[in-house]
């Protein structure tokens, strides 16, 4: 059965969960954390995506991650691509570091925010690797030391967390520390590591109940969250794909759209292959990068070989152009002409 394809859109919740291949430690110590952790901020920061929580294990790694400027996607293949790389040339070994593609799920913010933030701190007591909540609080490896102010993890939202407990940062922390507390009895949560039917309504008694009275529930193994939200982000995404298979059936290959993103903007071309900082060059070259990935459906590899710009320098365009003013009009006359 073909692999489905993963679903996002600007300001979409995702708990993301990476595992090593085999199982095997994909951190041999304090210098590999750091390094994975120094990759994660510079993306976060480049790319306009927040950070909830996170922990990185001794196998796996859990990331609450919401949509930025940039695809998670896109987010999440400079990571784990960059940092395997070093990995591998740190450690003098060959081959593949994770484990086949990272899981990722949708979540509806409002059901799930707090409740994944707690479940993905409490990861290293749940494993044992710190004995009590007081260990925890000051674990370096994990959110939960950032948010308690024992540590420092400049990438992440702990000011926007915070603020969800309390005005003032003592009592915010101290009601935060509580909620934490009271998660730890729950042990591991199915219901919070993966989408899927059963697990948005609840389990298969809640399930049976819904059966009973008649009421559809609406699931997908991609999204966590109520059946409204399932369906509405469903059709959100049909949509998408709809508009990307009618855009690619008019044969909008990147070269042609090159010339298309020229000619709109009154430019050579090769302008937009050139370092120049034109205003008018910079716009068409940042519209470009945008219609491409979010439009067409191009990686910012791809971009990179057709405009002659590298990868990151494309990654960021694609955020800028979707600041540019009337982008939406500019992307359809261009697409439409």
């Amino acid at each position: 059965m073909p692999r489905q394809a993963r679903i996002d859109a600007p300001g979409a919740l995702h708990h993301i969960i990476i595992r090593g291949i085999e199982r095997k430690a994909i951190f041999k110590d304090s210098a590999d954390r750091a390094n994975f952790l120094k990759r994660l901020a510079q993306i976060i920061s480049e790319t306009d995506t927040i950070c909830y929580a996170w922990v990185l294990m001794n196998n796996h790694v859990h990331l609450l991650l919401k949509t930025g400027l940039v695809p998670i996607a896109a987010v999440m293949r400079r990571l784990l691509t960059g940092y395997a790389v070093s990995f591998n040339r740190r450690h003098r070994r060959h081959g593949h570091l994770f484990q086949n593609r990272y899981k990722s799920f949708l979540c509806e913010e409002e059901l799930y925010l707090l409740e994944l933030v707690r479940y993905i701190h409490l990861n290293p007591l749940r494993a044992r690797v710190v004995k009590d909540l007081k260990a925890l609080k000051s674990y370096r490896w994990c959110g939960h030391s950032a948010l308690m102010g024992k540590t420092e993890a400049l990438f992440q939202a702990t000011a926007f967390i915070l603020k969800l407990f309390g005005r003032s940062l003592r009592h915010a922390r101290r009601a935060y520390e509580s909620y934490v507390s009271k998660g730890v009895k729950q042990g591991r949560r199915p219901d919070l590591v993966g989408g899927g039917l059963l697990r948005s309504v609840g389990g298969w008694a809640k399930l049976r109940g819904f059966s009973d009275i008649g009421v559809r529930i609406k699931g997908d193994e991609r999204i966590l969250g109520s059946s409204d939200f399932v369906e509405r982000v469903l059709k959100q995404a049909d949509e998408q794909l709809e508009e990307k298979y009618r855009l690619q059936v008019k044969g909008i290959s990147l070269a042609a759209l090159v010339d298309k993103v020229a000619h709109h903007y009154k430019i050579d071309p090769e302008d937009l292959k050139s370092a120049s900082k034109q205003r008018v060059i910079t716009n068409a070259r940042r519209a470009l990068c945008y219609i491409a990935v979010r439009k067409l459906g191009y990686k910012c590899t791809d971009i990179s070989k057709a405009a002659d710009i590298d990868a990151t320098t494309a990654s960021r365009a694609v955020g800028l152009g979707s600041k540019l003013p009337q982008i939406e009009m500019i992307q359809k006359q261009i697409l439409d002409n």
